[in-house]
């Protein structure tokens, strides 16, 4: 961070609390404004207005790194510990073909989805909001994406969000799954949850219920907000970053007021607006901005910082597509980002998630690893001996140092054409044929009829007709 960064974040916070201590943050269910209240804070009607010594005393309270625990122990999570976790996109509603038409997704695109995150081992959340099938019933589809997931994947499943009643449903599955009492589910996460601000300054009902019922368990909230500059927040970016961090630290602060020392994780994935159409513009340059100020902003509040992707607006899987996500993916990582939610495959400014962009993105974030690792120097990696030995006009490629290091020293990419490698078309059966490997080589994890049938009984208990529940399985 420069000292110009240092300054800024200065300015930003001061900002910040001069909104939360003057505009104030609109809550708009009862609970929030009752457990407001209860801890002093000054409310009006709805809108709650905090003083910076609030602020900072309780989201003092907020642990700095965040673990969940998978079904499998090699797959654990802690958010927060020096190491970027990657996690799949997070609410598309559409599919983008590889012509770039779109079509409504389904839930064979969900689970198709959550087995290509599985087979890349990069990636460490898995499930949650991948898409939204359109032939899910819509009071149930919160947790029978929760048990599509929990079928097919052994790393840590996040969940969508909803209501009181939704949630519960949610964690009965967890405990099912696991084998789990209440307090063994609340003494180890394992799973989270996004919550969305509402830009500008308010957090509603729906998002309320699914924080407070996520802090009932104790499992682990990434807070975020969404500003646009220019259309729901300021047309600068430091207006726009001052308010999706009142918003986040005015939500952290009720969350640890609800559950003191709760897990949460700061969030933002606020941009610009493109002032021609009023929409989102999701892989820009000032979003990136707003990634890299979301981690400076959540570190220097201590607290984990989930931010940025590999976005764009992009309409078709085309140079745009490959700029706007190696940006905003390079960006969010180098800035220090903990979790990346909308790693790979979202597209069309979070409406759509394509399959062809999700094994382009894979090899973007290998390539963004590989930048990142940076050179090494040892003995090993400068032979200075060899050099002599070959002399000026010779060539390395026979020899054995060659041979030793020819699958590590540099990156193999899966997908990406290099040499005379076929034309133009080649590209594109690159991506087909990988993405056909990680399906054909998808493990998914190994779930007793027992526990199978815990979580089909559960999901029943709570309204889910059989019919329903047995079409899910045989997919």
């Amino acid at each position: 961070m420069t000292d110009h960064e240092s300054e800024n974040l200065c300015r930003i916070h001061r900002a910040s609390m001069e909104i939360l201590r003057g505009t104030g943050m609109r809550f708009l269910h009862p609970d929030a404004i009752q457990v407001l209240r209860s801890n002093g804070v000054r409310v009006e009607d709805d809108t709650a207005h905090f003083t910076e010594e609030q602020v900072m005393e309780w989201v003092g309270k907020a642990p700095s790194v965040v673990c969940c625990v998978a079904a499998e122990p090699q797959f654990n999570v802690c958010v927060g510990d020096g190491t970027t976790h990657y996690a799949t996109a997070g609410g598309p509603t559409m599919i983008m073909e590889a012509d770039g038409t779109l079509r409504p997704s389904t839930t064979e695109d969900y689970i198709r989805l959550v087995k290509l995150y599985e087979q890349n081992d990069r990636f460490s959340l898995n499930g949650g909001l991948c898409c939204q099938p359109e032939d899910l019933p819509v009071e149930w589809a919160t947790p029978l994406l929760y048990y599509l997931a929990l079928r097919h994947s052994r790393k840590v499943v996040w969940t969508a969000g909803g209501d009181y009643r939704q949630m519960e449903i949610v964690f009965r599955l967890c405990m099912a799954r696991f084998g789990l009492t209440e307090e063994e589910l609340k003494a180890e996460p394992h799973t989270m949850a996004i919550v969305n601000t509402n830009t500008p300054l308010q957090l509603d009902v729906t998002m309320t219920e699914t924080l407070f019922a996520m802090l009932k368990y104790r499992q682990p909230v990434v807070i975020t907000a969404a500003a646009m500059a220019g259309t729901t927040s300021p047309a600068t970016l430091a207006g726009t970053i001052a308010i999706a961090n009142a918003e986040v630290l005015a939500a952290i602060t009720l969350a640890q007021m609800y559950a003191p020392g709760a897990p949460v994780i700061y969030g933002s994935q606020s941009s610009n607006a493109d002032m021609a159409s009023c929409a989102m513009a999701i892989g820009s340059p000032e979003g990136a901005l707003c990634y890299r100020y979301a981690a400076l902003l959540a570190h220097k509040y201590g607290l984990p910082c989930r931010a940025g992707g590999s976005l764009t607006d992009a309409l078709a899987l085309d140079m745009q597509a490959g700029w706007e996500s190696m940006l905003t993916c390079l960006a969010s990582r180098e800035s220090g980002v903990d979790v990346m939610f909308q790693s790979a495959g979202i597209t069309a400014g979070y409406l759509a998630v394509s399959f062809e962009k999700l094994i382009a993105d894979f090899e973007i974030i290998d390539a963004v690893e590989q930048y990142l690792g940076g050179v090494r120097t040892e003995a090993e990696e400068l032979p200075l001996e060899l050099i002599r030995q070959t002399g000026p006009g010779g060539d390395f490629l026979a020899a054995e140092h060659t041979l030793r290091h020819c699958r590590n020293a540099a990156m193999t990419p899966h997908i990406s054409v290099r040499g005379n490698s076929g034309g133009s078309a080649a590209l594109g059966r690159r991506v087909e044929r990988r993405m056909d490997q990680l399906l054909q080589k998808y493990q998914g994890p190994e779930l007793s009829e027992e526990t199978t049938d815990r979580m089909r009984q559960t999901l029943h208990q709570y309204g889910v007709a059989w019919e329903e529940i047995s079409r899910l399985d045989l997919l």
